[in-house]
């Protein structure tokens, strides 16, 4: 377990130096002074956010941050990264590049690189890819689609190409999703430099693809271009130099996370993602590190939905066991939270200064965000390719819940009222 500190220091201002280094002169931060007199950094004017937007962000920043003179732990802010700090999804840019280029080892068994494969998947992949690559040499993806198409519908849908269920038995809904999880475990047998590497060769390509391009894997058309979001990259400049310890929190590959995270300024200790276990000879194997005292799991915990909760309470605030999977005291939570989809609500939700969501139309995260139970949500339509409105609107009363045995329910506040069924009226 790498060591994470909320008072790190010299990792935070490095990340800060790297973070000015990556914006244009055009988006430098301005400070104003605040009500003690004192000067805050400001949020670039040149960038269009939605409404007031921008102005209640800043409140918060000026507010919150230690140019405002508080004392006492830097404040701390976390952003989910897929969609959220990025458009498109890195993980599926680097899946993509890899199938391309023939960079999945052959498993020695399909069922072995996730414990609720079913035999559905485990037959649909073996007749797909075949068994006449030696185990652990490379799958010629690049030319054999049928095995792309297995693979990445697998990732894409928990399906098979059949329609077949990929994935069976019990999990905890709130703590992790096979496919999520299957990820890493698809890379088992690399080491995390060749991960990296990979990463850093689909980052190069999704960011040299025109914004709206797409590309074919297999039968799959898929977004063939990823681009960093200028206002998040401009916020998240603004909140290291306003003194906020700036986290990304990802249900994505650690190794993957961690490439495109350096592009906005945060540095490797101040990202956190699903964390493979390592072998004796540094490669990736089926397990992860945990959290909350579960220990090494298979993918039974990782950063999604409470898994994230449990991730910044303990890798930043240092709470161990169960503890960390329930919600802190005030004193022990972030300010800001950043996410587009259900599986950012709550940490999104643990934020005492702004909770900031991107309308992806995603259920539980915009019941939340429209319900605005404490004044603090920012809701904001992409900034790339915005969704259209949300035809009709989000169940929140009877459906917007994701309950932790699967399904649906009721969403309800912390008084135990439900939250009532919410318009779609940004984006």
């Amino acid at each position: 377990m790498r060591n994470r500190n909320v008072s790190a220091w010299t990792s935070a201002v490095v990340t800060a130096l790297v973070a000015t280094a990556l914006v244009s002169p055009a988006a430098a931060a301005t400070s104003a002074p605040t009500p003690s007199g004192r000067s805050c950094p400001q949020l670039s004017k040149k960038l269009p956010w939605y409404g007031q937007n921008r102005a209640r962000l800043q409140k918060m920043i000026d507010e919150r941050g230690t140019c405002a003179g508080h004392h006492g732990p830097r404040p701390v802010a976390a952003f989910d990264w897929d969609n959220t700090v990025s458009k498109n999804d890195v993980t599926d840019a680097t899946i993509a590049w890899s199938l391309k280029h023939d960079k999945i080892l052959r498993p020695a068994s399909w069922k072995k690189t996730s414990k609720w494969l079913t035999d559905d998947a485990d037959k649909a992949l073996t007749a797909a890819c075949g068994t006449a690559v030696p185990v652990g040499s490379p799958l010629p993806t690049s030319k054999d689609t049928d095995c792309t198409d297995e693979i990445f519908n697998i990732r894409e849908s928990g399906r098979t190409m059949s329609g077949a269920a990929a994935f069976a038995g019990d999990w905890n809904h709130r703590w992790t999703v096979p496919q999520y999880a299957w990820v890493p475990q698809l890379f088992a047998g690399h080491t995390v430099p060749e991960l990296e590497s990979y990463a850093a060769a689909a980052r190069k390509e999704a960011l040299a693809a025109p914004v709206g391009a797409t590309q074919k894997l297999g039968t799959h058309t898929i977004p063939g271009y990823v681009r960093y979001y200028d206002q998040q990259r401009d916020l998240i400049r603004t909140l290291q130099k306003a003194g906020f310890d700036v986290y990304i929190v990802s249900a994505g590959s650690e190794p993957v996370t961690e490439v495109w995270s350096r592009g906005v300024g945060i540095d490797r200790e101040h990202t956190i993602a699903i964390r493979s276990v390592l072998d004796r000879k540094g490669r990736i194997t089926p397990y992860n590190e945990g959290c909350g005292g579960t220990g090494r799991t298979q993918g039974e915990a990782i950063p999604y939905i409470d898994g994230k909760r449990c991730w910044i309470n303990q890798d930043i605030y240092g709470i161990k066991g169960k503890a960390a999977w329930e919600k802190q005291s005030r004193g022990k939570r972030i300010a800001l939270g950043g996410g587009d989809a259900d599986t950012d609500v709550t940490f999104v939700g643990d934020a005492t200064g702004a909770h900031l969501v991107l309308n992806r139309n995603k259920n539980e995260i915009m019941c939340r965000a429209y319900d605005n139970a404490d004044g603090r949500w920012v809701a904001n339509p992409m900034f790339i390719e915005p969704l259209p409105p949300k035809a009709g609107t989000y169940p929140c009363s009877t459906a917007a819940y994701n309950k932790p045995e699967g399904g649906f329910g009721p969403l309800l506040r912390d008084d135990g009222s439900i939250v009532p069924d919410q318009a779609d009226t940004v984006s």
